[in-house]
């Protein structure tokens, strides 16, 4: 056992190594969709999977990170050796959505795995039918790029060259794709040194030690919170505006929390089945989701990690839009998963109206725009257009930022001019578009382009364009820009 200032001083310096790594990701990655929004994650797991700190980066990649990683224990099990690197990003073996691709490094003290350095990178581009590989109008994943299962891309440090050589033949930027993995080996890698030197400091059983200890630190405050919390079950219904095939179909979100005790169940029972466009969440997603919203309604802010997941029961059924299977189309499960968390804020506002603000803007507006030049040179553009948070009960909404769950960063519109055939004609905030209230919704964004090249393909998922996002407290709803 450790005492209460050791093990504190442990719990900042491995956080320190998870933030480090996302430091990493950012100076080193090629692409823009990493290095100016910022779609990534990092974390560190223990030996068994669990997530023991996550960097300073995406909520919606809360319990994305050890799902995936027990996919790779499932695949391997014992066979993990020294300079093994393993890759994945399939749906329905782990992962989220095809672009996101996960790294995950074993970081080994005295001959044994004591580690999982982990990371999840949003790519450009893994094949399938439109650049970008992120369409919201793809019938079933076989059109949606190149599914990876758990593999090992390295083997007691040497690359695989078969696996390299399949990436390399199916993406359209395989330069930008390997350049990104690379940011993401450089993470694991300073991961590796940080676990060394508290190997070095608290000893290979100190350390397994400490990260119990850590986890179990989350999993009393997290319970300690809910406790203040009163009792009560509350349903709240949200609606996409449709999927994009089925067009002017609305889908229902339905989300019941039930909070007893030191426990809370976020279920999505009564949702929408699994739609046939692109939106629909793997279970990991809508724990995701699931998480974040109740984490924002606790009175403390405790460090992410498996110690958090253990009071939270989230419930979505197989085969609705909440849970998906094959073989449900999931790029734009983002879309599902914004619309989600506020569908989870409704339900929580009905028990606890002071702790949780208004409907976002739906959440991030995902574009991409692709093609070729006259010399047939491939080109991408990736982003997510952010709009504006919700009135808060104690503030006004913020304008022109990310949805919650997103925790992205704005496009810088040199670095768009500089590295695509594009011109930014205006960005700008948009007066009045956000609800009237004692506190006011935030205003939303304008972003308009003009496209430089003969031609190209653009890809969309907007959110909320016909149905209105609710406010609370008797607040108004939001306005379009």
């Amino acid at each position: 056992m450790h005492d209460a200032i050791t093990e504190e001083l442990f719990r900042n310096a491995i956080a320190a190594i998870g933030d480090e790594m996302v430091q990493t990701i950012y100076r080193t990655a090629y692409s823009g969709v990493l290095k100016n929004i910022m779609d990534y994650s990092a974390a560190l797991c223990d030996d068994h999977g669990r997530l023991v700190a996550q960097g300073l980066s995406l909520p919606g990649h809360l319990c994305s990170i050890p799902v995936a990683l027990q996919a790779v224990l499932k695949a391997y099990g014992d066979d993990v050796a020294e300079g093994d690197i393993f890759i994945n990003n399939d749906p329905y073996d782990g992962g989220m959505h095809l672009p996101d691709i996960f790294i995950f490094k074993p970081l080994f003290a005295d001959a044994k795995v004591i580690a999982y350095a982990a990371t999840i990178c949003h790519h450009t581009d893994v094949g399938g039918r439109v650049p970008g590989s992120n369409a919201s109008d793809s019938l079933e994943i076989y059109a949606e790029g190149l599914r990876i299962p758990p593999l090992k891309l390295y083997e007691k440090g040497q690359p695989n060259p078969t696996l390299f050589k399949m990436i390399e033949r199916n993406v359209r930027l395989p330069g930008r794709v390997f350049g990104d993995i690379r940011s993401q080996l450089a993470a694991c890698e300073i991961a590796a040194r940080g676990m060394t030197d508290l190997v070095d400091r608290y000893g290979a059983a100190g350390v397994r030690q400490l990260m119990v200890a850590m986890m179990d630190y989350s999993e009393r405050l997290t319970r300690q919170c809910l406790l203040e919390l009163p009792d009560g079950e509350a349903t709240f219904t949200d609606w996409i505006d449709d999927d994009q095939i089925d067009v002017g179909v609305p889908i229902p979100l339905v989300c019941t929390i039930r909070k007893h005790g030191d426990t809370m169940e976020v279920d999505w029972t009564g949702s929408a089945p699994q739609v046939k466009g692109s939106i629909n969440n793997t279970l990991s997603y809508t724990a995701a989701m699931s998480f974040t919203a109740v984490k924002s309604v606790l009175s403390v802010n405790m460090p992410n990690n498996d110690g958090v997941f253990r009071p939270i029961k989230v419930i979505a059924p197989a085969g609705t839009i909440t849970h998906g299977k094959l073989p449900a189309a999931c790029a734009a499960r983002g879309l599902t998963g914004f619309r989600g968390v506020d569908c989870a804020f409704g339900a929580l506002s009905k028990l606890y109206p002071d702790r949780v603000f208004a409907a976002s803007d739906g959440g991030n507006t995902g574009l991409t725009i692709g093609g070729y030049d006259k010399d047939l040179n491939p080109f991408i553009y990736v982003d997510f257009i952010s709009g504006a948070w919700g009135g808060r009960p104690w503030a006004d909404g913020l304008d022109g930022n990310t949805c919650m769950f997103a925790n992205m960063a704005s496009f810088s519109v040199e670095v768009i001019e500089a590295e695509n055939p594009l011109e930014v004609l205006d960005y700008e905030l948009v007066p009045d578009t956000g609800g009237a209230g004692r506190f006011r919704g935030g205003m939303s964004q304008r972003k308009t382009w003009r496209m430089l090249a003969d031609e190209g393909v653009l890809q969309s998922a907007p959110t909320a364009r016909h149905i209105v996002l609710t406010g609370c407290m008797a607040a108004g709803p939001a306005h379009r820009g």
